[in-house]
């Protein structure tokens, strides 16, 4: 037996489980097909996660063979190196990734403009419109709505199975984790607060009399603040590329997803599926501590 530099992450949805000794059966034997050796499986959480040890494959073949051996199973599969894996930075997207909705959509249903705005938000996030101009856009149609109703909108927003889990769980082992969103600093220091956040980079409503004057204030905070924002934290922590992960869902989540170690995309736009080379599109955020080799036992 070699020494086992590689790792094959299969996992599926908490909610469902359902992943089997024979599915990891049928994942070795694809991968020792291939000329790989493989070692035996190991559970991170039964039923929902395991490591498959392999070496001398290529990341990508053991990747795709797994794929492929599984067909249409509602698994999720992450090819890696297994040294490093666990990460000392997470980056984390806000709307429809740390939280299930677009906050902006759903301030704009209490002006009566949700489909409306939805339709741009859509675009915007498959890459389709400039990020800015489109947020311009969105906040302008909003002019006159009070404060009560952004207040309303976080209070019927929901955190996404495994949020919390996975920030406290990595910042308990370490790691820091901001929250960088082109959403709004009046969500995310609700969201930041609520996941355990070490803090938030988002944009800033301009509000007088209590009211949205229909004004994002400058800078705006887009795909080039995410990748700063990533470059910037690894450089004051000292981290190489290789210790930061960063996830999210939308276009302007594609520079941070490329340049961090491990970018995952998750139930991602297609444009940004297309490219990202971790995928997460049944398992909840949890996935993200799997992924990294946590074990259920270690969860926060």
């Amino acid at each position: 037996m070699g020494t086992y530099m590689d790792v094959v992450t299969i996992l599926t949805s908490p909610e469902t489980g359902g992943l089997s000794a024979a599915h990891l059966a049928t994942v070795r034997a694809a991968l020792d097909a291939l000329g790989g050796e493989t070692a035996k499986p190991k559970w991170l959480d039964e039923g929902i996660a395991a490591d498959i040890p392999v070496t001398a494959l290529d990341l990508d073949q053991a990747g795709a063979a797994a794929r492929h051996a599984l067909g249409d199973a509602p698994f999720d599969v992450v090819a890696q190196s297994a040294e490093g894996r666990r990460k000392g930075l997470l980056i984390a997207d806000m709307d429809s990734t740390i939280v299930t909705s677009e906050t902006l959509d759903d301030l704009a249903a209490h002006a009566g403009l949700k489909d409306k705005i939805a339709a741009i938000t859509a675009r915007a996030m498959n890459g389709e419109l400039d990020f800015e101009e489109a947020l311009r856009e969105r906040v302008g149609m909003l002019v006159g709505l009070p404060l009560r109703a952004l207040e309303e909108t976080y209070a019927e927003t929901t955190l996404t199975p495994g949020a919390e889990t996975a920030v406290r769980t990595m910042a308990a082992h370490g790691a820091h984790c901001l929250l960088v969103s082109g959403g709004f600093t009046f969500f995310t220091e609700k969201v930041t607060q609520a996941c355990g956040f070490h803090g938030a980079v988002a944009n800033r409503l301009e509000i007088t009399d209590g009211k949205m004057t229909g004004q994002v204030l400058s800078p705006i905070v887009d795909k080039t603040t995410k990748l700063e924002t990533l470059t910037a934290e690894a450089t004051r922590l000292g981290l190489p590329m290789a210790s930061c992960a960063a996830i999210g869902d939308g276009a302007n989540d594609l520079p941070m997803l490329m340049a961090a170690g491990l970018g995952v995309a998750f139930h991602a736009k297609p444009v940004v599926a297309a490219q990202a080379r971790v995928q997460v599109n049944h398992g909840d955020l949890t996935a993200l501590l799997y992924i990294q080799g946590y074990r259920r036992a270690e969860f926060a």
